[in-house]
């Protein structure tokens, strides 16, 4: 058995109050030329259905992600797109 070690990043809500997410991928969008990634918190991590939040993000000169939120339909659809082609991947490796 082989356990991948997932990436964590911490998060500040709304409120400033810190909460620790799984990255789940990340993925640049060649056109755009924007970063997106995709993270479920840490305790939904190992459950079954877990809520899932995408961000924008850009990388500062000191390896510091700064996230932007996703607020047109158009990012969304690239994101969900994405998402329903890893996860169709993952169901057929499982097969």
């Amino acid at each position: 058995m082989s356990l991948e070690k997932k990436e964590r990043i911490i998060v500040p809500d709304e409120n400033g109050d810190e909460h620790l997410f799984e990255v789940l991928f990340t993925f640049d969008v060649d056109e755009t030329n924007n970063s997106y990634i995709a993270v479920v918190p840490v305790e939904q991590a190992e459950d079954d259905e877990v809520e899932v939040y995408a961000f924008r993000y850009e990388e500062t000169e000191k390896d510091d992600l700064t996230l932007f939120p996703i607020e047109s339909d158009e990012e969304w659809d690239i994101v969900e797109e994405m998402l329903n082609t890893l996860t169709d991947e993952e169901l057929e490796e499982e097969k």
